[in-house]
């Protein structure tokens, strides 16, 4: 049986299938959603290096919101005994504001859980990940939304612990992105491109995904009802 070529797919398992090792910690897409008004209500999906990200953000007032965020992966490969699989689960609340008429900024914080199974290997190594984790997080956003247009620059920094059988370890990271929405008013494309650095990168005891990549669409209904 032929197998159906999927550049998202084969992008997330070269760049993940590359490194040496298995990661342990895969950055999730950022939700930067530049919330206007209360009452209003995104959903995005979006794919990329993380696998499939689903995000909701809510503007409960004028000025407080609150996001849940998830990541899924199940990535194997068809010649070898190679596999990736992942599931997080986030939540977060936060404060947002207007700048002028199309200026935004927010600042996001919450914390997250999950799991990561990966077995990666060749005739020269050999690297297994079962790792349970949990993440807490800052995140603040600047940047402006049109009818057509939305654009962000993020940096979000999370302490990573994570727990291998009896071994616990943590790193601190920051993950800037820019993003992107290309649109009209109520459904948008959305893009996005960043880096996960680790701020403890001499004293990290376990390997991580570097990249954040991500394409998706997004809903926005509470614009609707503005």
């Amino acid at each position: 049986m032929k197998s159906k070529w999927n550049p998202v797919i084969f992008l997330s398992s070269l760049i993940l299938f590359l490194g040496a090792c298995a990661p342990a910690y895969v950055p999730n897409v950022i939700n930067a959603p530049l919330l206007s008004n209360k009452g209003e209500v995104q959903l995005a999906v979006n794919t990329g290096i993380a696998g499939f990200d689903p995000q909701f953000a809510y503007a409960v007032t004028d000025h407080f919101g609150i996001m849940v965020n998830g990541s899924f992966a199940n990535w194997t490969s068809d010649s070898t005994d190679n596999f990736h699989k992942h599931q997080f689960f986030e939540l977060g609340t936060g404060y947002y504001t207007k700048i002028g008429s199309s200026g935004r900024f927010e600042t996001f914080g919450g914390f997250g859980f999950g799991n990561l199974r990966a077995d990666y290997s060749n005739d020269l190594w050999l690297s297994k990940s079962r790792v349970n984790s949990t993440r807490f997080f800052i995140q603040p956003t600047i940047g402006a939304t049109t009818s057509i247009f939305d654009g962000s620059f993020a940096t979000r920094i999370v302490l990573v612990e994570l727990k291998q059988d009896n071994i616990s370890a943590s790193g601190l990271f920051v993950e800037p992105v820019l993003t992107g929405k290309v649109g009209y008013k109520y459904v948008k494309g959305v893009f996005q491109l960043g880096f996960s650095l680790p701020l403890n990168s001499n004293n990290l005891p376990f390997n991580y995904q570097p990249f954040i990549v991500s394409v998706g669409i997004q809903a926005n209904i509470g614009k609707i009802f503005e």
